[in-house]
């Protein structure tokens, strides 16, 4: 297993605009978990984004506004607009707060079903936890798999104990899909290998940090190259959580966020 101690990411080129940066769909927050799909929106938002739309609950939309007015917002009732947003985007996020009921269940199916070969899905918190109990047939197209090592366990069969790195490389070559395995020392199971951040710390261990590093890894897809947008959004968000860990015992996750756009300045080639 490769260590990844050190990242640059490039400077971007002069002649650009929003659309250059990708058109980001994220799915998630039902009336009763807004929150998640807030963090994942600013994320994405602060890791540069594109062109970053969110379909959540209706009772979400005047928070989202209020958090992140960057960001365009839809109902996620709305079949029709869904059904269009879905068709149009780069990289798509399903997942944070979603929730475990009929809706959330029906929401996955229906995306898996119109999700095209050029697209990225990123299946994060719930979705995860839907897929490893209904076992939908993967779509076809690039997916990243961002589980915490229970999630982990639930997807793979692999009780958490027995996680090794040749267990998790064969499970993540049977699903077919990139798997960041969410732990101390964050281990990637990408198509090209397998690498581990060695940053982190436990003063990150707080509600929301998941769906705040799936945030940045939706908006770094719509720039960069996949694979390097893996390595980019899992290090960025675990050094930024080292280096707020000097002096706060606890980083909520709003933390990581607001520093998200510093770190990668520091870190331009």
């Amino acid at each position: 297993m490769q260590i990844i101690d050190s990242i640059t990411i490039p400077e971007r080129e002069a002649k650009t605009h929003k659309g250059d940066y990708g058109r980001i769909l994220l799915i998630g927050g039902n009336q009763n978990m807004g929150g998640s799909i807030m963090l994942s929106t600013r994320a994405c938002v602060y890791s540069g984004g594109g062109l970053t739309t969110v379909c959540t609950h209706h009772s979400n939309h005047a928070a989202l506004h209020s958090r992140c007015p960057e960001a365009m917002v839809s109902d996620l009732a709305d079949i029709k607009r869904l059904t269009k947003l879905v068709t149009e985007a780069d990289c798509i996020l399903v997942g944070p707060g979603l929730g475990l009921d009929i809706k959330g269940n029906n929401t996955l199916t229906f995306i898996f079903q119109h999700i095209q070969p050029h697209q990225t899905v990123i299946i994060d918190g719930d979705a995860i936890t839907i897929l490893s109990k209904l076992r939908h047939p993967l779509p076809d197209c690039e997916v990243i798999f961002t589980p915490h090592e229970m999630e982990w366990e639930r997807l793979s069969g692999i009780p958490i104990d027995e996680q090794t790195p040749d267990k998790n490389r064969a499970s993540a070559d049977k699903l077919g899909a990139h798997v960041i395995l969410k732990k101390h020392h964050t281990e990637l199971y990408l198509k090209s290998g397998d690498y581990k951040i060695n940053k982190g710390n436990p003063a990150m261990a707080s509600g929301g940090m998941g769906d705040t590093l799936a945030g940045m890894l939706a908006g770094l897809v719509g720039q960069f190259g996949l694979e390097d947008a893996i390595q980019y959004a899992v290090y960025i968000h675990s050094k930024i959580g080292d280096q707020l860990s000097e002096t706060m015992y606890v980083i909520p996750p709003s933390k990581i966020i607001d520093e998200i756009p510093y770190m990668m300045k520091r870190l331009e080639q």
